[in-house]
């Protein structure tokens, strides 16, 4: 396995020429996000980046309209707990974001967004299939993804 200092491949972004906004957004919402180096236009306007969201690097550029994302892709954020959970589906909600089932959110640029409690990978790895199955099941009806009935599922299987 590579090294991460030998890293080469990294996700390549076509943004709706939003890509300044995006870099904001995702600069208030997730630690270790920013932008690492950007190009201008002659007017001033970022329309290529490199960046990082929550420590991964990206590359964005300014594409126009005829490139659009799809839930093809996503970004997985892996949280420490339900606070977490809630903190940045919180912020991303406030900045336009719309919220999808199963713990996927559509930022406002049209990038999807896995907001994952590290319970929730915790409680697929048991060894008793019936118990994945019920927090399967749950997190089917689930929104933003919510620790305690994840757990209640899990735990009402014997």
């Amino acid at each position: 396995m590579a090294d991460m200092a030998q890293v080469i491949a990294t996700p390549f972004l076509m943004f709706n020429d939003q890509l300044e906004s995006a870099l904001k957004l995702y600069e208030e919402v997730f630690p270790a996000s920013s932008c690492i180096s950007a190009t201008r236009d002659a007017n001033g306007a970022v329309t290529s980046a490199e960046f990082t969201i929550g420590g991964q690097r990206f590359i964005g550029f300014n594409g126009g309209p005829h490139f659009q994302f799809s839930a093809a892709f996503s970004v997985s954020i892996m949280c420490e707990d339900q606070e977490e959970v809630d903190r940045y589906w919180g912020k991303l909600v406030e900045q336009g974001a719309v919220p999808g089932r199963c713990g996927w959110i559509t930022d406002p640029f049209g990038l999807s967004f896995q907001i994952i409690p590290k319970r929730f990978r915790e409680l697929m790895n048991d060894s008793n299939p019936a118990k994945v199955k019920a927090v399967v099941g749950a997190m089917m009806t689930m929104s933003k993804l919510e620790v305690a009935e994840l757990e209640r599922a899990c735990a009402a299987v014997s």
